[in-house]
């Protein structure tokens, strides 16, 4: 990790602060790619019972926004889409008789981008009929499907449903109009609150809700109206982000061509807005259940408030990353697709190859460290789980972590009972490297 942002007054810099596997990116490489095949050519053991996902990306987006750090595109036209499409579903194709994967269900499929609800409703019917030509999420627990507000028509959510969509997701961010235009969010507050009484009465089993504490322009009060207005919409689950400045966003090429610090909300301002958040969706009846979220609790919230995808990744699932630049994890193997347009589609649809661009094999103690780190922002861990999968006692193994994060006040442990402070959950990905390998704790993330 290359920022420290655990001092009270730490400017939001360029660089990664979300942790969202280990090893490191960095670390993955070329060398490692062939080896995806071998493990895909590998059936599971017979009395393997490790979940399965399949990620789908939708790369494209109306506008990118400034903080943005993921592949999309902007430029495309509907024949490019409809290319896309086609790539998508045939990478679709060359998994689905694979020996790791056969006749396995899907425990979670997640679509994600970019913006999925860019594509038309044709596009998305065709795409989910070519996909059922070879895999079924009728098993799946939980559809998630991630949408822009400004994207959506009520014909458009009915076509979402009608795949199978349990979780819909709208990347709201903020309330205030001026803060989304000078961000480059595409959508204004009048779309959120159209496409969501429309998700309502359509009648999705649960709507998340995505904010992000601290963007170009927050203040204390936009900040505070944008929780109350979530809060009144009582969506079944909401995340909370910090925002932050990856290297590839335009906020953090702006900042490196003028040379002056991004005028962004410093750590310590973004940690206490999330803390506020929290505290209201508290007092109005939903219960923390990550660093990033809030679930509703009353009535089936236990069901509605869920998130498959996000508990099975971080119980070390299985999960098939399909579209640009997407991310998997197989049997014990990182890898990652091409990351760019010409590659991904040229190797599908030219060459009916398998896009894979760089992979990592997991030793037994970097799977074991990387389900701790992730396990480690619900905010609470237990040892006995990590005992049985992996005979391995966590307090003992990482002693020194654990004792710095209880002298530092960022936790408890008592016996089995290690929770995170709250102080500790709203600043836990600076907390994770002292749980990392010496070899990754001071290169770059990605």
């Amino acid at each position: 990790m290359d920022l420290d942002v655990s001092k009270p007054s730490a400017a939001t810099e360029v660089g990664s602060y979300f942790v969202a596997n280990y090893p490191p990116f960095s670390a993955w490489s070329a060398e490692h790619a062939p080896l995806v095949e071998k493990r895909l050519d590998t059936a599971p053991a017979a009395d393997s019972c490790t979940p399965l996902g399949l990620y789908i990306h939708i790369p494209f987006c109306r506008k990118r926004c400034k903080f943005c750090y993921f592949r999309v595109y902007t430029d495309k036209n509907s024949g490019d889409v409809d290319t896309y499409v086609s790539a998508l579903a045939s990478e679709v194709a060359l998994y689905a008789d694979r020996a790791a994967l056969r006749d396995r269900e899907f425990e979670f499929v997640y679509f994600g981008g970019g913006t999925p609800s860019f594509l038309s409703s044709d596009q998305l019917a065709r795409l989910v009929d070519r996909i059922g030509e070879h895999w079924s999420w009728d098993a799946a627990r939980e559809v998630t499907f991630e949408c822009e507000p400004g994207t959506l028509k009520k014909g458009k959510l009915k076509t979402i449903k009608a795949i199978g969509t349990t979780r819909l997701s709208l990347g709201i961010e903020h309330f205030d109009d001026e803060i989304l235009a000078l961000n480059g969010r595409a959508h204004k507050s009048p779309e959120v609150f159209m496409a969501y009484d429309w998700a309502r009465e359509i009648g999705f089993d649960q709507i998340n809700v995505d904010l992000i504490a601290g963007m170009l322009g927050d203040t204390e009060s936009t900040w505070k109206c944008t929780v109350d207005r979530a809060l009144a919409l009582q969506p079944d689950s909401l995340t909370v982000y910090q925002m932050e400045l990856p290297y590839n966003t335009v906020i953090s090429h702006e900042a490196k061509q003028s040379g002056l610090a991004p005028a962004v909300a410093d750590w310590s301002t973004k940690r206490a807005w999330v803390d506020y958040a929290f505290a209201q969706f508290e007092l109005g009846g939903y219960a923390v259940s990550s660093a990033y979220t809030v679930v509703k609790h009353e009535g089936n919230a236990v069901d509605k408030g869920s998130f498959v995808y996000r508990d099975s990744v971080w119980h070390g699932s299985d999960m098939i990353g399909t579209g640009v630049a997407s991310f998997s994890h197989l049997n014990g193997v990182h890898y990652q697709n091409k990351d760019s347009w010409g590659d991904y589609v040229g190797a599908l649809l030219d060459r009916r190859a398998l896009p894979i661009s760089r992979a990592l094999p997991l030793s037994s103690d970097q799977l074991l460290i990387r389900e701790l780190i992730l396990q480690l922002k619900l905010g609470r861990i237990d040892p006995a789980y990590f005992r049985a999968k992996f005979g391995a006692d966590i307090t003992e193994k990482f002693s020194t972590a654990f004792e710095s994060l209880v002298q530092e006040h960022w936790a408890t442990v008592d016996g089995d009972d290690i929770r995170l402070t709250r102080a500790g959950l709203l600043r836990v990905d600076s907390l994770l490297p002292r749980f990392f390998e010496k070899q990754f704790r001071d290169i770059r993330y990605t």
